[in-house]
């Protein structure tokens, strides 16, 4: 078989793929606001959760971002997002981990404190996107009930899109979502001593 023969059965190969394409995506017709999860033990789940607050940017949507646990470290997504004032509004609402606050009762009350802020941005109507980055985390600990928290995103308004990032997402949180994307954790320079570094981990 020449080089000419391969590049043609390639070509057809594609071209029914294409076809095949075009006919699963116009069964996709409808729109919504999305609820999208990205959680496990692995990197890059706030990383992602930015790279949608980019696009959502770019097209000119008003985000807003709570960040339920980070809070001590000066992170480079916020300083660039801080040159956005009238689209971004970031509420830095954390402590820092459980193990730098070591305070359970300082922990539940600046949960409450970024849920309601939380539910201040989910209730504006002029919000496209909401990031609640490490919520998870909190729902891990109880610091917030679970069932409240689904309740409330489930009922959000049908066009606003909401991303939860954090491990260990609870069930109710999943089985509730629209997406929802784990995190594996195969590699991770950490385990070869290697400490968290600027423009990678924040």
């Amino acid at each position: 078989m020449t080089a000419t023969d391969d590049d043609a059965r390639w070509a057809e190969k594609k071209k029914k793929q294409k076809a095949a394409r075009d006919r699963m995506l116009a069964t996709k017709t409808r729109e919504k606001g999305l609820l999208v999860v990205h959680t496990g033990t692995g990197k890059g789940k706030t990383t992602a959760a930015m790279g949608l607050v980019m696009r959502a940017l770019g097209h000119g949507f008003r985000v807003g971002i709570v960040q339920f646990v980070k809070g001590k470290w000066e992170t480079g997504e916020r300083a660039i997002l801080d040159r956005f004032p009238e689209l971004v509004t970031i509420r830095v609402m954390g402590e820092g981990f459980s193990w730098d606050s070591q305070d359970r009762q300082r922990d539940i009350a600046a949960a409450r404190a970024a849920w309601a802020m939380a539910q201040e941005l989910l209730a504006d109507p002029s919000y496209r996107l909401i990031v609640l980055d490490e919520l998870n985390i909190v729902l891990r600990y109880e610091h917030l009930p679970v069932d409240e928290v689904v309740a409330v995103l489930v009922a959000r308004r049908p066009d606003l899109h909401v991303v939860v990032t954090g491990r260990n997402a609870p069930d109710y949180l999943i089985e509730a979502a629209d997406t929802v994307t784990l995190m594996d954790a195969r590699k991770h320079h950490f385990r070869a001593n290697v400490k968290a570094q600027q423009g990678i981990e924040f």
